[in-house]
């Protein structure tokens, strides 16, 4: 009996710290957020405060002493995603914050003292963030400010750094698995190896830094553009804020006076319809350099991998290792990715391996038939 009191005790301490970093999540982004999304945000951590309230109270209720809330400080997995969503969108987190309240529906249905409110509740929770995803959504492309020569398809380190890990990955992989096919010896797959590496990471960054340097330039033109329709056309523009204004739920007179308000100074202006209208941050349109060395070391890192092995060995033995690593890396990749886009990590992780197994084995049997070897 004493087992089972424990067990129990145990399992509400860890329910509690789990709904605290919860809520320490939900304020945090909802710092970073306006309007509905903001509300929305701090609602939802509210609901998980008195979620860890009622696993206290059951705590006491057995004779237990709940954690201190003074003493609580957030996951560092919480910690990581605020920083992410500091750093780039909270769209970016929104998806992996959706998936956990969905896992935690499914632990509630493993908890015999959850009640059936609490699994509404993370039910709702998931549904709530999925309607947020929506609207953002949405809301590219169908606002009804929306002008003929804004793009809002911004990019920048994160996304070179992502799609360089997998490049890197699948095609030094295939490269040195149709040396090993060709039966080439250890220093010419090794030498293949880091030059696949080396001349990919290289492209990358190039590729990455032009392509970072036009893009920027192109947010700078709109951004200046958006400037000159405030001087000739301030009437309008301050129209299409009221607009944007009343879309995010603010009575129409209010959101009037705001933006009377914010276009009274052109440079206040200028920052708010370049973030409102245009979606831009003014102060962090991308950094060519660091999208260029963020995609010259994540290329660097994918394609690594499946060199390692070679550098300590040879023959069957490093050929194995590299397989293995190169298998282990492009499931980790999958699931990375599938959670970023809220998908179920067990068909990231097999549309990954599938890929990359078709192309490495495509490059392992091409060397197989034709024997290529490297003098």
């Amino acid at each position: 009996m004493a087992v089972k009191r424990t067990d129990a005790l145990d399992r509400y301490r860890r329910h509690i710290t789990a709904e605290w970093d919860a809520a320490a999540l939900y304020n945090g982004l909802a710092d970073l957020s306006r309007g509905r999304r903001k509300d929305v945000l701090a609602e939802l951590a509210g609901i998980e405060e008195k979620h860890a309230a009622f696993w206290s109270d059951k705590m006491v209720e057995h004779g237990g002493t709940p954690p201190d809330r003074d003493e609580f400080s957030p996951s560092e997995r919480t910690l990581s995603l605020l920083d992410t969503a500091r750093r780039y969108s909270t769209d970016l987190v929104l998806p992996i914050v959706e998936q956990d309240e969905r896992d935690a529906v499914d632990d509630y249905k493993a908890e015999p003292d959850a009640p059936a409110f609490m699994l509404e509740d993370e039910a709702g929770h998931a549904r709530a963030l999925a309607e947020l995803l929506k609207e953002s959504a949405d809301a590219v492309g169908s606002d009804p400010t929306d002008e003929g020569w804004h793009r809002t398809d911004k990019s920048g380190a994160l996304r070179a750094g992502i799609f360089g890990i997998n490049d890197g990955l699948v095609s030094n992989t295939a490269l040195v698995m149709g040396f090993a096919g060709a039966g080439a010896g250890r220093e010419t797959v090794l030498f293949a190896g880091l030059a696949g590496l080396l001349a990919g990471a290289f492209s990358m960054a190039a590729g990455e830094y032009i392509s970072m340097v036009n893009q920027r330039e192109a947010f700078e033109r709109e951004i200046e553009l958006e400037r000159e329709e405030i001087e000739l056309h301030p009437e309008d523009e301050q129209r299409e804020l009221e607009l944007i204004y009343e879309a995010k739920g603010l009575d129409r007179a209010v959101a009037a006076e705001v933006a009377a308000g914010v276009m009274s100074d052109k440079e206040v202006a200028l920052d708010t319809m370049a973030r409102e209208e245009l979606g831009l941050d003014p102060d962090d349109l991308g950094s060519p350099y660091g999208a260029a060395v963020s995609s010259f070391l994540a290329f660097s890192l994918g394609a690594v991998l499946v060199v390692l092995p070679y550098l300590v060995a040879g023959g069957t033995v490093a050929f194995v290792v590299a397989v293995v690593l190169a298998l282990l890396a492009l499931a980790t990749v999958g699931g990375v990715m599938a959670r970023l886009n809220g998908r179920a990590p067990a068909r990231g992780v097999a549309r990954q391996v599938a890929v990359g197994v078709a192309a490495a084995g495509g490059t392992y049997l091409f060397g197989t038939l034709f024997g290529v070897t490297v003098g």
